[in-house]
């Protein structure tokens, strides 16, 4: 016996778009469903832009959902594509009643989401990997993550989470790749073909800022990470004006020279009034291939020293939140686009990396700040 109508509706609204993240069905892009005496089922998918790079995903979702069912002996999938209508009232749904107005959700009252901006006082420290390590730990512990790799001039996001896709445009709004199970966007992903550099300066920069925070759809995030570029520059001055209430993860390295500048990077929170959420020592030490000793290639204490003198600074303690030791898989995993906290989670740094995103990810039970939608009684 053939399925019901009822049925191949229900076996659809198991299709998650791999962009938006939501049901097909919450979006309006089954089109139509033809059950035939024989079985076969010709399901009508709408996608939300011609060209769209996940049709293929889409596709093979449809038809594996619906094969399940009993009585099916066959499933043909018919693509169209949205019109502007239909991608005006998807804009309207996804960002709620306020329409397609361009606001950062972030700032937004009532915002459950956790914002880290990831700074360092120089380039080479380790900075992106750690990002990335971090969303990837967190988002294989069931969070929902997003990363912004703002550090425009030297984005390296991307290749390490293995995101090759390009971001889709519906309307306004952007939907970015999904790698890992982690929402990333990045200025690499719009250039041209080849590894051209991004000349821009000031206002070009906190545009494109805006751009990735207020015209992205995130949805419901746990936690979005930036990718900070190195010192204290026009992004980071740009972070502090839009996202005010992000707190700062200081990455540093183990010697003195690294220290210094990394507490001038994090010292900047003095002036813009944000917190600082701890320092993290990448490159911490060398585990003796031989022995059970560790080789401090870089020094020693440079975590804490930027952690002691930033709790001088700010007047409130700034923790060591981890060492993280070296690793040449770490680095080959970024290569790769394969995050070693998922390809080797028991390895010395993957699991310092974990505890690290662990602790992190724990929310306050406070609801100071937090609208919580009471008016008076009448």
């Amino acid at each position: 016996m053939a399925p019901t109508q009822e049925q191949v509706t229900a076996a659809l609204a198991t299709v998650i778009d791999p962009e938006i993240r939501r049901p097909i069905t919450d979006l309006d892009m089954v089109k139509s469903v033809d059950i035939a005496p024989d079985g076969t089922v010709t399901v009508g998918v709408y996608l939300t832009v011609a060209g769209c790079p996940m049709k293929d995903t889409i596709r093979r979702d449809v038809t594996t959902a619906v094969s399940r069912l009993d009585g099916v002996t066959g499933v043909r999938i018919e693509l169209d594509v949205m019109s502007t209508e239909q991608r005006k009232t998807l804009q309207t749904k996804l960002r709620g009643d306020r329409g397609p107005e361009k606001e950062i959700p972030f700032n937004q009252p009532g915002s459950l989401t956790r914002v880290f901006a990831v700074a360092s006082g120089k380039g080479g420290v380790g900075k992106s990997s750690v990002t990335v390590n971090l969303a990837a730990a967190m988002a294989s512990n069931g969070l929902k993550v997003g990363i912004v790799d703002a550090d425009i001039y030297g984005h390296s996001v991307p290749r390490m989470l293995g995101a090759a896709e390009r971001p889709t445009k519906v309307e306004d709004m952007i939907m970015p790749p999904v790698a890992h199970d982690i929402k990333v966007i990045s200025v690499g992903m719009f250039k041209p073909e080849g590894n051209t550099p991004v000349v821009w300066r000031g206002p070009m920069l906190d545009r494109a800022l805006h751009q990735f925070l207020a015209d992205v759809y995130w949805g419901d995030l746990d936690v979005l990470l930036l990718d900070l570029p190195p010192g204290t520059g026009d992004i980071a001055i740009s972070v502090a004006q839009r996202l005010p209430s992000a707190e700062i993860l200081v990455v540093t390295t183990p010697q003195m020279a690294a220290a210094e500048v990394a507490e001038r990077a994090g010292s900047i929170a003095a002036q813009t009034h944000q917190q600082i959420a701890g320092v993290i020592e990448n490159m911490a030490w060398l585990p003796c291939p031989h022995c059970d000793e560790r080789i401090s290639v870089f020094g020693e204490g440079g975590g804490q020293t930027v952690a002691d003198a930033l709790t001088r600074i700010l007047g409130a303690r700034v923790p060591l939140l981890g060492q993280v030791p070296i690793d040449m898989r770490l680095r080959e995993g970024g290569d790769e686009g394969k995050p070693l906290v998922l390809t080797d989670p028991d390895a010395p740094a993957a699991a310092e990396l974990r505890r690290i995103a662990a602790g992190l990810s724990k929310r306050s039970s406070s609801i100071k700040g937090l609208q919580l939608g009471l008016a008076p009684r009448r």
